[in-house]
């Protein structure tokens, strides 16, 4: 390895003689690596598989990025991958299982081509002991590492070139200031995510995220504004701002900086046309950041606020950091200046000690919101969380008969708020064709939900108004307004 003082010329990192022959990987004045072989002219291929939430969608992105920069090309449907990189979820035990099974079956790919990399990094290996049982289990894996350290991607590749045996690199926490400058892969289309923060302070019992995000970083504004700026000029009309819990944003970094701020500096860039982020927790959720979306012409009326329970007794127990008449107080607040305001929650039933009379005040409490529509899910136990040790875990039947009876309540209120929308004339972002060749295009309204009509694919990309016909569970169906009809034919 050969290093020194940063020129403008490329600072190499790695060279090395291995099986692809010799390799060099070097990183060009800290914005991109290049990987190059004498052994053969063909570009080698990669492939990324994600689990988990729109951070570990992003984070895949980064990771596509720097094997591009590298000289990867994505593989192709038919094309065999020369690195299998793995971005795994802990968030629940069902994400884990999908990554193990998928680990399994690529023991025989692995066989027929031992040149093959396997790598498994995101928030599985960040579990303490999770990333010695994945090497224990799955000798087949070559490289494991984990969220704090993506950037040491060229340099992790290059020793498992080399010929090290299972290479693990897992950082406790991200080790100094923010990698500004990673490449990113986008996926093609009209929206683009973009990281405003990592991490997470609230601690709620049953989250393993903090312990394998580490705590809240905010990345600077300046930082966030150049992004969104570029974005726009690469012809994206959507962006999505992403953390763990967005309006905590500007709590680090010693400036009067906030979450309503930034949107507020975000609404001046010309050509975003739509600002939306995920996730907000209702602990943070300020009146000044209502009162900031109720003035912005740019940041959609969607309130996404895992509310989890309805029960005071087992919010407390989450630790949420709020009653239930607080979360209900919010909610008026946010309808009384946005009335057409789209809320939509989280909603998590069976934590231990949740009584039937705590359940249904969970049933009451989306009685009387009325949730446009509600991620539901039952709990399950995270090695490593105090909830982990509560007693009175919840029996796995007395789990799935409340997760059907909500189910059952939050779709029929879901149908009911599409069916509100009929009639009216709304701004749908188009995003692509339903089907290739069908006529049928979709798009997003302002409060997220899909719309399917009539249209040409011209129109991706574009925010025409369209007035909604029909509503499903999942979505709304409508035909192009009359006065766009007009105006285009002009």
């Amino acid at each position: 390895m050969a290093g020194g003082a940063r020129t403008d010329r490329p600072l190499l990192l790695l060279f090395w003689a291995g099986p692809y022959g010799i390799i060099v990987v070097s990183l060009e004045n800290r914005k991109g690596w290049t990987l190059m072989s004498d052994r053969d002219d063909r570009r080698r291929k990669y492939i990324t598989f994600t689990f988990g939430c729109q951070m570990n969608e992003h984070d895949s992105e980064v990771l596509a990025g720097i094997l591009e920069s590298m000289g990867y090309c994505q593989a192709g449907n038919s094309e065999d991958p020369d690195i299998i990189l793995i971005n795994t979820c802990c968030v629940r035990k069902t994400a884990e299982n999908k990554v193990f099974s998928l680990l399994g079956r690529l023991r025989r790919q692995k066989a027929q081509n031992p040149n093959l990399i396997i790598g498994v990094c995101g928030c599985m290996p960040q579990q303490e002991g999770m990333a010695e049982r994945i090497k224990q289990l799955f000798p087949h894996v070559d490289l494991i590492f984990g969220t704090h350290n993506v950037h040491q991607l060229p340099e992790l590749i290059g020793k498992v070139i080399e010929g090290q045996k299972q290479v693990l690199e897992i950082w406790p926490g991200y080790g100094g200031e923010l990698r500004e400058e990673l490449p990113v892969k986008r996926k093609e289309g009209v929206r683009a995510w973009v990281t405003i923060m990592y991490g997470c302070n609230n601690f709620c019992t049953y989250c393993i995220v903090p312990y394998v995000r580490g705590r809240e970083k905010s990345r600077s504004p300046e930082a966030v504004y150049e992004e969104v700026a570029r974005l726009a000029g690469e012809g994206f009309k959507e962006v999505i701002l992403l953390g763990q819990n967005v309006n905590s944003y500007g709590k680090d970094l010693g400036v009067k900086t906030d979450f309503a701020s930034l949107l507020e500096s975000l609404e001046n860039i010309d050509g975003i046309d739509r600002i939306r982020y995920m996730t907000s927790h209702p602990r943070d959720f300020s009146l000044r950041l209502v009162e900031a979306i109720a003035a912005s012409k740019k940041v959609c009326e969607h309130f996404h606020l895992p509310v989890q329970a309805g029960s005071n007794r087992i919010l407390k127990k989450m630790n949420r950091g709020y009653t239930r008449e607080e979360y209900v107080d919010l909610i008026r607040y946010i309808k009384s200046l946005i009335p057409h305001a789209t809320v939509t929650t989280d909603i998590m039933v069976g934590f231990p000690g949740e009584t039937d009379e705590d359940f249904n005040d969970t049933l009451d409490l989306v009685r009387e919101i009325r949730f446009d529509s509600a991620y539901t899910f039952v709990y399950n136990i995270r090695p490593g969380t105090p909830a982990a040790e509560m007693p009175d875990q919840v029996a796995e039947n007395v789990k799935k008969e409340r997760i059907q009876a909500l189910i059952k309540l939050q779709n029929k209120i879901s149908l009911e708020r599409n069916e509100e929308e009929v009639g009216q004339t709304q701004e749908v972002l188009v995003e692509g064709e339903k089907d290739r060749g069908s006529g049928f295009i979709y798009g997003r309204n302002r409060g997220n939900k899909t719309v399917i009509f009539s249209g040409d694919p011209s129109l991706v990309g574009k925010v025409v108004p369209v007035t909604v016909t029909g509503a499903r569970l999942a979505h709304l169906t409508g035909i192009l307004s009359y006065n766009y009809h007009q105006e285009g034919s002009r």
